[in-house]
């Protein structure tokens, strides 16, 4: 009987030994899953709350090319539009900063429509109208005096709410005068700047889905 309580209590031992190892294994491979989420999410937030970044955003979803003939910027039915998706894929965009621990910031968007309903849907805060991001697609040789102002505009606005994040609400020619890079609808970047104003480099990320 002795021999047998000793070889039970062996084997017990053994299995609790087993299944604390398996315990630890599962933490240990939790961990390494959640860390570079944990390291994602400080990031963003440490960045653009560090007075040297600010993060542009790409109009969602519109479809189209260009304006119609005639478009007025106080007339949002003569413009192109953001549609069903362009709404949702804003208010995405909107979440996932959240979850990115980007829950207010500071943010602008162009005068043109489809801009300011991106912006709005994001629900990060009021959303200030700047005319330093709107369209100049009409007018491409604006594309040097306008990048000029708004390397100006990020200046002053990184003197004045350093530890704020900043977040442009605009269009393809503006984003890609500013950092020679083309994205696509709803796409953003986070872009490091000089302390006055001047683009440095670039993270993009994706539009969610």
């Amino acid at each position: 009987m002795s021999v047998f309580f000793s070889t039970f209590s062996k084997t017990s031992f053994s299995f609790v030994g087993t299944l604390a190892k398996w315990r630890l294994r599962c933490l240990f491979l939790l961990c390494m899953i959640c860390l570079p989420l944990a390291n994602s999410y400080a990031k963003l937030v440490d960045d653009l709350t560090s007075g040297q970044y600010v993060l542009f955003i790409r109009h969602a979803q519109a479809p189209g090319y260009s304006d119609p003939a005639g478009y007025q910027l106080d007339q949002c039915a003569t413009q192109r539009n953001l549609d069903e998706f362009g709404r949702k894929q804003s208010q995405l965009i909107g979440q996932w900063l959240s979850r990115e621990g980007v829950t207010k910031a500071h943010v602008m968007s162009s005068p043109w429509c489809r801009c300011i309903d991106t912006a709005k849907l994001l629900d990060k805060g009021m959303v200030h109208i700047t005319p330093e991001i709107g369209s100049f697609f009409n007018e491409m040789d604006q594309a040097k005096s306008q990048t000029i102002r708004l390397e100006k505009l990020i200046q002053n606005k990184l003197k004045v709410q350093p530890h704020t994040p900043m977040i442009f609400v605009s269009h393809h020619v503006n984003i890609e005068a500013y950092t020679n890079k083309v994205i696509n609808q709803g796409d953003m970047l986070l872009v490091k700047v000089s302390p006055d104003g001047k683009y440095l480099s670039h993270q993009i990320y994706p539009s969610p889905k």
